[in-house]
Order: C-alpha cells, then sequence, then structure tokens
C-alpha cells in the first residue's frame, strides 16, 4: 500500500479572527454617516425564546429609566438622525415607552418598533395597535415561521395563535395593507442552520399567511441567529456550537460586508451606553478601545465615527450566507 501523506487543508477563514477574514478578502469595516439611533430599552419580555440573544425574559430587572429616557431624547434633539429603532427585551413593556415613542414621533423622526406580537394581546397593551397607527409607527415583527409547530419549539405553546391573533389585529387597522403603515416579520431559522433565500420564502410567508389566515405584511426579513448569550447556551447543550460556528466562518460573504448595519447605526443599552451593534451590547463589548462605555450624551458623531468598529467571532453571523441585519438579507 502506497504511504498516504496528510494533504493541507484547504485555505479557508479561520475561527479566531473576524478582522484576519476581512483582511484575507482586502475588505475593511468602516462606518459611514450614522442615520439610525438604535436603543435598546431593557431585557424584560413577556416571551423566553431560544433563539433570543438578550437573554430576555419576564423575571428581568433591566429596565431603562425615564431619566435616560430623557437624556436620550435631548441628545436627539440636538443630532441628526433619520431613523430611532426600538428594541429589547419587548421595548413596549418599559414604563416610558409610550412618552419615548410620542417625543421622537414629534421629532419629525422614522420609528421602528421590534415586537414580538404576542404583547399586543397583554393587559395593559390591547390598545398598542391603535397608538401605532395613530402615528404611523413602523412594526417590525418576529414570526419564525408560517407554521405553528417550528414557531412553538423556538417560542413557546401559543405564541403561533397569539402572533396570528396579533397579526390579524395590525391588517385591521390597515397595517401591513397600507403603504404609511409598515408591516414586515422577522424569520429566524430553528436551530443551526443558516437562512434560505429570502425573497423566495417571503414569497412562501405570503401565500401561507394569507391562504390560511388572510394575513397581509410588507417585507420578510430573514436574520441569522447570532451565537451568544441564550442561543450559544442552546447550541453547547444540545453539541452544536462548534459546528455551528464552522458553518458560519466557512460561509463568510465577503459582499456582505459594506452593507453591515454597524456601519450606519449606533447601539445604545438601557443605562445609555454605546455600542457598535446590539450583539456587542450583549457581550460587554464596548465601543471604542477605552475600558468603559461612553455614554450617549457624552458623544458627538465626529467622535463616533473617528472610532472602529470593534468585532469578534459573532460578527460571522452577519456576514455568512446572504448577510444579515436589523433589515434582514445583505446581498
Amino acid at each position: 500500500m502506497p504511504l498516504q501523506t496528510e494533504q493541507a487543508p484547504a485555505a479557508r477563514p479561520r475561527l479566531d479572527t473576524f478582522q484576519a477574514t476581512l483582511a484575507d478578502h482586502g475588505k475593511r469595516l468602516t462606518r459611514s454617516a450614522p442615520s439610525v439611533l438604535q436603543i435598546n430599552v431593557g431585557k424584560i419580555c413577556n416571551l423566553t425564546c431560544i433563539h433570543c440573544h438578550v437573554n430576555a425574559g419576564p423575571k428581568r430587572k433591566e429596565i431603562m429609566s425615564g431619566e435616560t429616557v430623557d437624556r436620550i431624547l435631548a441628545w436627539l434633539e440636538a443630532t441628526p438622525l433619520e431613523t430611532v429603532d426600538l428594541t429589547g427585551g419587548a421595548p413596549e413593556m418599559i414604563p416610558d415607552f409610550r412618552r419615548l415613542v410620542d417625543r421622537v414621533h414629534t421629532m419629525g423622526l422614522h420609528v421602528i418598533d421590534r415586537s414580538n406580537l404576542t404583547i399586543l394581546l397583554e393587559p395593559g397593551y390591547e390598545d398598542l395597535p391603535e397608538f401605532f397607527a395613530e402615528r404611523g409607527i413602523e412594526i417590525t415583527a418576529s414570526m419564525p415561521c408560517y407554521s405553528p409547530d417550528n414557531v412553538t419549539k423556538q417560542r413557546g405553546e401559543g405564541v403561533f395563535d397569539a402572533s396570528i391573533q396579533a397579526l390579524q389585529r395590525l391588517n385591521a387597522l390597515g397595517y401591513g395593507r397600507h403603504k404609511k403603515l409598515p408591516l414586515n416579520l422577522v424569520y429566524n431559522p430553528l436551530g443551526a442552520s443558516l437562512p434560505p433565500e429570502q425573497e423566495e420564502l417571503e414569497a412562501d410567508y405570503k401565500r401561507e399567511l394569507k391562504t390560511h389566515f388572510d394575513i397581509d405584511f410588507h417585507h420578510l426579513y430573514t436574520i441569522t441567529n447570532i451565537p451568544i448569550s441564550r442561543f450559544a447556551a442552546y447550541l453547547k447543550h444540545n453539541g452544536q456550537l462548534e459546528d455551528y460556528m464552522r458553518l458560519l466562518v466557512e460561509n463568510f460573504n465577503p459582499a456582505s460586508v459594506d452593507s453591515l448595519m454597524c456601519r450606519d447605526t449606533i447601539n445604545v443599552d438601557w443605562l445609555g451606553n454605546v455600542y457598535d451593534c446590539d450583539f456587542n451590547q450583549q457581550i460587554g463589548l464596548t465601543l471604542g478601545n477605552r475600558a468603559g462605555p461612553y455614554k450617549l450624551w457624552d458623544l458627538d458623531l465626529d467622535t463616533f465615527r473617528n472610532l472602529p468598529i470593534r468585532t469578534g467571532s459573532h460578527c460571522f453571523g452577519c456576514t455568512a450566507g446572504h448577510g444579515s441585519s436589523c433589515g434582514g438579507a445583505l446581498v
């Protein structure tokens, strides 16, 4: 038998450094002019989803205070941004949520509420659809599948039926059916896989939800699950974390880099601390290279634009396959 020698593995992106992978492809991750302020108002949520990168749930105590809301609003009034993107947890659950939305809307900025839908049926929140419709607030809602089984596995019993009921209420107000009331849905894969092609899946969603529930919406956003926090724990428990990371790395797409949301988004946590993105926020990767975080109200846009974007292995999640952002696929 001839002697077999071990062949050198084919060149591929390295698991340990995202920056090295960018350099291997001749790419640099730099900021463009900021246009979006994404505010993560806290970790309290009425659901406990396995894919949640925030580790949100009903017992979390991290909730943005009224004082922090006021300081963010004062900063916004003096800053030329276009969009305020509200997320959580369930952002609707903080005490100052309506006041925050009203003030930002009065400034003439575009407001996005990232909703889990089920909160719109909870006591004390039932009038939120009307509140949103009166102000033309964009709703981007989590709906990980158009069939109940997958939703139940990812988000829990009863969530699918509640989500359908909430979507029907929104449709009745014109959401998803009129241009001025945008309603978008978000798909997250179940488990350790990449999202499929966004346009094809959107067509499936629209067909199935219309046929079975008479539901309309504008766009579907496919978002890759990022291997941090609760989802990383889920993968590790199932012995899939290493394989999932390898999947992300081996599907690195350099064409996604120029459209990454960290390039034009300022991300802020419930304390007013600034990060490059919501994922960096959840793992404590603070802005710039200094030890402590920047507070939003102490940061001017010129300083922000000149700070480097901090990266880690989780960034392969946003650059795998078709790419991923809060607005869906990138390429």
